[in-house]
């Protein structure tokens, strides 16, 4: 049973709290301290994209310290066997993101945002994102307030 409180990470907020040193590492983790007991959640399109961006060799820092595709797995799957960790699947199509989004869908930035706030809606959760755009995906400031946050 998932709780009312519990969020799907988006990657950039998943990157924050796996990366110590990223900017938001100590924000994620004082989140994390505070409501990982909820539940939260990734998902294909979450996991994929944390494996993604570590691997960038911009990312890491330094072609000395170079991420292998085994060290970023490695790393994913220590954090995600947390006791409170849940797998969201993404298990529809776009006709229900379109049908999710009441703030409408104006460019192709969205699309990914979009389907996350779809996942974690669908999942009774809410979406944990550094994104200050994403709440224009909804309508109404209640409908931001009840299924988006930020760390």
């Amino acid at each position: 049973m998932i709780a009312p409180d519990a969020h799907l990470l988006d990657a950039n907020a998943l990157i924050a709290l796996c990366w110590p040193s990223h900017e938001h590492h100590g924000r994620m983790l004082a989140w994390f301290k505070t409501h990982a007991v909820q539940g939260w959640a990734t998902c294909a399109m979450t996991q994929g994209a944390f494996v993604r961006v570590v691997l960038q060799p911009a990312f890491s820092g330094s072609a000395a310290a170079k991420i292998t595709v085994n060290d970023a797995a490695e790393l994913l799957l220590r954090n995600t066997s947390h006791t409170q960790h849940r797998f969201v699947n993404l298990d529809f199509g776009f006709a229900e993101v379109l049908a999710t989004c009441t703030g409408g869908l104006y460019g192709h930035r969205q699309i990914t945002d979009a389907w996350l706030l779809t996942a974690a809606i669908k999942s009774g959760m809410r979406l944990l994102s550094f994104d200050a755009g994403i709440p224009s995906l909804l309508a109404t400031q209640a409908e931001r307030q009840a299924h988006i946050s930020s760390p």
